[in-house]
């Protein structure tokens, strides 16, 4: 499906999507130094400070909730050599090896040991460029390889031809959220600071070339690198511990990428910096993986390059009911049914209750939307799902 709509100032794949996802999109759009079309993404929604699913080039300044709290959240996918038929006729031996390797939840780390801090020496060279405290220093390390809480989740799937993979979900946890809050707070204070009025305070923003703008460059590619490090800590993981329920295995080929980020490329003649917010960069030597909901599919894509949407799609589903709006109307009943047959941490139905299906779009819908921004090369099914709760 080609763009459904163009307005001046975007260009818009999404077939659903709500008035108010619009009316943010386009506050962004019509900032000064955006100087191309906001690319809205077919799974876009209302986010904070700027729009989850939205892709805008900039010149000259960012904007530090534009990236997010969760600076690098992304996803990472192996492929095994495993079948279905390889794996037990359920997989209950697997999810306490997982919860006790891969500590789910808000807050939740590993004790502080040796082992913990090599693993996170090995990954992640040097630290940011913001001092930390001790306390974050520590948490830093700890949290290092956990999955957190929300959306973010392990799965084992299998493909078309019954091949069984592994998909996680995660970012760069409390260290990457209290970063960027710092940089935004610095970002609104400077727009006080100068008497510089923008339509919405979360956009504030960053100008090239000034200590505030080169500290938080630094920090953020720090914290991507932390998230990327720490989702391959989790993906080998998960991957030993599959393998030792089962008795064999081996990984054939594995893809980690970010959805929430921001770069320099080259686009339309210009050196831009890119912002991707809950999308994927979808260049034609690009791999992605772009997941659904509990109980749905997950699809491993190539990326088709499309220049109208700066080399990208989208990272998901994408929300459409808001956490406190899907814990009110949704149930732990409809949940337990649309999970029925896999394995999952079902004693806490009522506390996943927010990450219902019911309350994201459909995945189907969204891929078909986006048929001209990526290819897809694989359907998963997933057979095991793991969450972190509060």
């Amino acid at each position: 499906m080609p763009v459904r709509e163009s307005t001046n100032h975007m260009l818009i794949w999404a077939s659903d999507i709500e008035p108010g996802t619009l009316e943010q999109a386009e506050r962004t759009a019509r900032l000064p130094f955006v100087p191309g079309q906001l690319a809205l993404m077919p799974d876009a929604h209302i986010g904070f400070g700027s729009t989850v699913g939205s892709v805008f080039p900039t010149k000259g300044a960012i904007i530090p909730s534009a990236i997010g709290v969760d600076i690098g959240c992304g996803m990472v996918a192996s492929l095994t050599d495993l079948t279905i038929h390889d794996l037990p006729d359920n997989l209950d031996q697997l999810m306490p090896l997982v919860e006790q390797r891969i500590p789910a939840g808000v807050g939740k780390s590993f004790t502080e040991d040796n082992a913990r801090a090599g693993e996170f020496y090995h990954n992640v060279i040097n630290w940011p460029a913001t001092e930390l405290t001790d306390k974050q220093l520590k948490t830093t390390v700890c949290q290092f390889g956990t999955l957190g809480s929300g959306n973010h989740f392990v799965e084992i799937c299998y493909d078309e031809m019954d091949r069984i993979w592994t998909v996680l979900h995660s970012g760069s946890r409390g260290i990457g959220n209290q970063l960027a809050t710092k940089h935004i707070a610095e970002a609104k204070g400077l727009m006080k600071k100068y008497f510089i009025d923008l339509e919405d305070p979360a956009l504030a923003y960053l100008v090239e070339g000034t200590p505030e703008f080169d500290a938080y460059i630094a920090d953020m590619l720090w914290a991507q690198d932390y998230a990327y490090g720490s989702r391959a800590m989790m993906n080998r993981q998960i991957n030993g511990s599959l393998f030792e329920v089962v008795g064999k295995g081996h990984v054939l080929d594995t893809i980690n990428c970010h959805h929430n980020f921001t770069q320099r490329e080259h686009h339309r003649g210009q050196d831009l910096w890119i912002t991707r917010k809950g999308a994927i960069k979808a260049d034609k030597t690009d791999w992605g993986i772009i997941p659904g909901s509990m109980g749905t599919a997950t699809f491993i894509v190539k990326g088709l390059g499309n220049p109208a949407s700066y080399n990208s799609c989208s990272h998901g589903a994408g929300r459409k009911m808001s956490r406190t709006v899907a814990r009110a109307n949704l149930s732990p009943e409809t949940l337990r049914t649309y999970m029925q047959g896999k394995t999952w941490n079902h004693k806490d139905s009522v506390a996943l209750l927010d990450e219902h299906p019911e309350a994201y779009k459909d995945i189907e819908r969204v891929m078909d939307d986006q048929a001209d921004l990526c290819e897809v090369k694989h359907r998963l099914t997933s057979v095991f799902n793991y969450k972190g709760t509060k």
